[in-house]
This record gives C-alpha cells, structure tokens and sequence, in this order.
C-alpha cells in the first residue's frame, strides 16, 4: 500500500533532522555560498554526483572536503594531472613472485566520497575508468569486478578559465552528473567575514555529525516522496523543449545542436524529491522542479555554431524554456 503524502511528510521530518546539524558544521568552515552547500547536499540525497564550476579561490575544493569531513563516511581526493593512469584511479593487479599470483591493489574511487579535484585535466583513458564507476557503481579490475559501498558519490571541480593542460570532459561522461553548477564570487560582506574568519596557520576542521546509516535512510526517504502525474508530465515537458522547442511555441531549433537525454528526466524527478525533503514537503511541487532544473539541464544541452555566434548559453536557452513552458 502506498503511504499517504501526509505520512511521507512525517517521515520526512523525522529523517531530515540531521540535515540542520550538517549545515551548521559546514558553516563553521565555509562562509556564504549557500547555494553550493544546498546544492552539494541535494546531490547526496538524490544518490547523484556533482560537477562544480568557478574560477579558483571560491572554496570548491573546501566545500566538498568539508561536507565529506562532516559525515561518518570513507573519504578520498584524487588530484587530477595530465600524467594520472587509471590504474591510479581504480587500482591494479600487483604480481608476487613467491607464489607466482596477483593480489588485487585497490585504488582511491573505492571510498564513499571522492572529490576529483581539476577533473578536466586527466586525459581519455581516465575519464573511461571514472565513467564505469559513476554509472555503474562498480570498478573492474582484470577479470575481477568490486562493487563500490554505499553511499558513493563523486564530486568535481573543474577550472572555467584555464585551458592549458587540460581536455574536455566526454558528453557521455558529462551527462552522468546528475547537478552541474556554476559557483560565483561572495558579497562584500561575506568576503569581510572570511578576512575574520580565516587562520592560515591554524585551519579549522570539520568534524563528523551525521552517520552513512542516516544518509542511507534519508535516501530511501527522498526515493518515496510523492509525485502526481502534473509534476511528471511538467517535467517530461521541460525535456522534451529542449528537443523540439517548436512545439512548446519557441523558435530555437536552429540554437539547439542537442536536446537533453532521457537521464535529465529521470535526474530532474529526483532532484525534485530531494529538493522537496530539504524543504520539509512530502510531494513535489513545480516550483521544485523549477528550483533544480537550471543545474540538471545546463550541462545536457549542446548549442549550435549559430547560438555561440549571437552569445547565447544553454543557461539563456532554459531560461526561455522555464517562461514558455506552462506550469500545471
């Protein structure tokens, strides 16, 4: 029988109890950027991985460090570098020659949060290493294939502005991060806090408040938040826009090389949930699924020569989607 969304509710408040506690820990390190910080714990909460985007010094690095540091959870940084092998990603095969066998050498990815710090700067066959993992959960080393432990999730960062030394990451990588985001400068006010706040011969460190069993639950929380049959077609709507815009009423066939996958979808209903959980509902609402959506399809929508001649963004090409597109 399927509970009711006032049960759900319920449930979600008693689950999302820690969630307040994980924040006030992470404000204790990082100022501002509450955007990020949201976004980062909507992304562990919808079992998805997070790309993040700015240019350096806006705490990308800190924030991921920081949330990992404040869960009970296996934490692991790989710095990507243009010499990185995969085997130093996943592992390899060590031989022995006093028996003649091989012992399997786990790598970094088996943790249960990895930061992937410059992402973009490891070359093809790392990002193939990384893709099985991210997708499939699972890591093959030899013949032999190691499912990754729960919660796993892979948070990124990549620098906008430096390209020397760096490759452009695979579409079909691309797609399997569920959030994509785009972190700006602080305010005056918060960037005169962080003058404060910071110590560089002393750094503050986060401390572990919230258990990988919590995580686990609230996760199966966030999966039974309830969505009618509005919100689902809204959301199929908002996808299929960005493949025949022509038929939502919107002249930008010829700005539009390719529309979002069918996994926009199926990301655009979680993160929904998980947006609805973070702000206490038992059921989607479509402004939930606005609030996500920008992050979910900004990196699934490939513009055409033409669209980059006029200066217009996959961000410019969602926002007229979001004002045509009628909300149930």
């Amino acid at each position: 029988m399927t509970p009711s969304v006032e049960a759900i509710r319920r449930q979600v408040e008693e689950q999302s109890n820690f969630v307040s506690r994980l924040r006030a820990e992470i404000g204790k390190i990082i100022v501002g950027q509450q955007y990020m910080v949201d976004r980062l714990l909507l992304g562990m909460l919808a079992n998805g991985h997070v790309l993040v985007e700015g240019v350096p010094g806006l705490a990308k690095t800190t924030a991921v460090k920081t949330l990992a540091k404040s869960m009970q959870c296996h934490f692991s940084r790989i710095q990507f570098t243009p010499d990185l092998l995969p085997a130093d990603l996943i592992g390899t095969l060590v031989y022995n020659p006093k028996d003649g066998g091989f012992t399997t050498k786990k790598g970094p990815i088996f943790a249960n949060v990895i930061l992937a710090d410059e992402i973009n700067r490891a070359p093809a066959k790392v990002q193939s290493a990384l893709l099985e993992a991210m997708q499939e959960r699972q890591v093959t080393i030899g013949e032999s294939t190691f499912p990754l432990e729960e919660p796993f999730m892979v948070l990124a960062t990549q620098n906008p502005i430096e390209q020397e030394g760096t490759y452009p990451l695979p579409e079909a990588q691309v797609d399997r991060f569920m959030l994509k985001l785009k972190v700006n400068y602080p305010t005056r006010d918060e960037e005169r806090e962080i003058m404060d706040r910071i110590n560089l011969l002393h750094e503050a460190q986060a401390k572990p408040v919230v258990t990988k069993h919590e995580i686990l639950d609230a996760r199966e929380v966030v999966n039974a938040i309830y969505v009618d049959n509005k919100a689902k077609n809204y959301i199929v709507d908002l996808v299929q826009a960005t493949r025949n815009p022509a038929g939502f009423g919107l002249n930008m066939k010829h700005l539009i090389e390719y529309g979002a996958s069918p996994r926009a979808t199926i990301y655009l209903q979680q993160a929904a949930k998980a947006q609805a959980f973070l702000q206490g509902e038992g059921n989607v609402f479509p402004n939930d699924v606005k609030q996500v959506a920008m992050d979910v399809l900004r990196h699934r929508i490939i513009v055409t020569y033409e669209a980059e001649a006029e200066n217009m963004t996959s961000e410019d090409i969602i926002r007229k989607i979001l004002d045509t597109v009628p909300v149930p």
